[in-house]
């Protein structure tokens, strides 16, 4: 019998990444654009601290160049100018990236922005209509914002009055979970990986095995709660350490991955099997939750791990943008002639 012909024999040529494939929409989490092709995901994210990384790359310099003519013709002040190139910077990636993959690309909005529901709102149409006047429809992109309480509400406005479909990111505790699905978003991004961070940082344990690893368990409990409860939102993993983390949330809706562990992924031959089903998690012994804003805010507080990646999240994501914005700046300082 030939290897081809033979199930078990190519079963066992396949590697983790296809049969991951199988069970799961594999999502790149990379602003970069040889990555992406090289892995063929589904989808692909980004986030300000990847667009950071691949804009200090010579390969995407003229995406940032692009973008600062864009800003200086927009005029305005030096802030409305900054906010423009950023805007445009963003979208720029993600219309490269949307040539490379046959889904939908996320692109953030400025973390900043994070306790400002309005200015949230703002600033996905203002993505959204550029994503739209270079010939994309809203169909194919993720706005994604910060899971606080604004920002949750912020895409149940987005999802329910303009029909942009939004990705909550930053998302750490079971009560952000539970008001992003009350909200009836399109998609949740919890942190796998950041979670693990906190518990290997914060208690005397330091290794995990992937079923415990308590990133895992967080994702886990929150797939189960939106499969038995019939949510339409759906779950991508996200923010992993290790492809252990990643296969043993085979079977989760989605999966955001990084370069680095797609290629060990690629490189790996065991077997892979979905530990997340519906039917799993039909049987699943959850109690459903209704949350207003007090509960809410008191149910999130009681989680400190939450409290701390979150804030920490944003933090980061804002100094990142920061960061991007002082890559801008001595351009802008240097005042082009005006054209007549």
């Amino acid at each position: 019998m030939s290897v081809s012909s033979n199930p078990d024999k190519r079963q066992k040529m396949e590697s983790a990444l296809d049969q991951l494939k199988k069970y799961t929409v594999v999502v790149a989490d990379t602003g970069d654009f040889n990555a992406i092709e090289e892995y063929k995901p589904q989808d692909a994210t980004t986030n300000p601290s990847l667009i950071l990384a691949a804009a200090k790359m010579s390969a995407y310099q003229h995406l940032l160049d692009q973008a600062i003519k864009y800003g200086i013709a927009k005029g305005g002040t030096e802030e409305e100018q900054v906010t423009n190139i950023m805007d445009k910077l963003f979208v720029s990636f993600g219309l490269e990236i949307l040539k490379k993959i046959p889904g939908r690309v996320s692109t953030e909005v400025d973390a900043r922005l994070s306790f400002d529901k309005d200015g949230m709102v703002s600033r996905a149409l203002r993505l959204i209509s550029l994503y739209e006047e270079a010939g994309v429809s809203k169909e194919q992109v993720l706005i994604k914002l910060s899971s606080t309480w604004e920002g949750i509400q912020a895409g149940r406005e987005l999802e329910e009055k303009h029909g942009v479909h939004c990705n909550m990111t930053l998302l750490f505790s079971f009560a952000q979970a539970v008001a992003c699905a009350e909200a009836h978003v399109t998609l949740i991004s919890p942190f796998v990986g950041r979670i693990l961070d906190w518990y290997k940082e914060n208690t005397d344990r330091k290794s995990y095995e992937p079923n415990e690893d308590p990133g895992v368990v967080s994702v886990t409990k929150i797939y189960n709660y939106y499969k038995k409860f019939g949510y339409s939102t759906v779950v991508m993993g996200a923010s992993f350490r290790n492809k252990g983390e990643v296969k043993a949330l085979a079977g989760c809706d989605l999966l955001t991955i990084s370069p680095a562990l797609l290629a060990e992924l690629n490189q790996d031959h065991s077997t892979v099997v979905p530990t997340l089903t519906v039917q799993g998690a039909k049987a699943a012994d959850l109690e459903q939750l209704h949350l207003d804003e007090k509960e809410f805010r008191w149910q999130h507080n009681e989680d400190r791990m939450a409290v701390e990646k979150l804030s920490d999240g944003i933090r980061k994501f804002a100094a990142d943008a920061v960061k991007l914005e002082s890559m801008i700046k001595p351009v802008l300082s240097v005042k082009p002639v005006q054209i007549q």
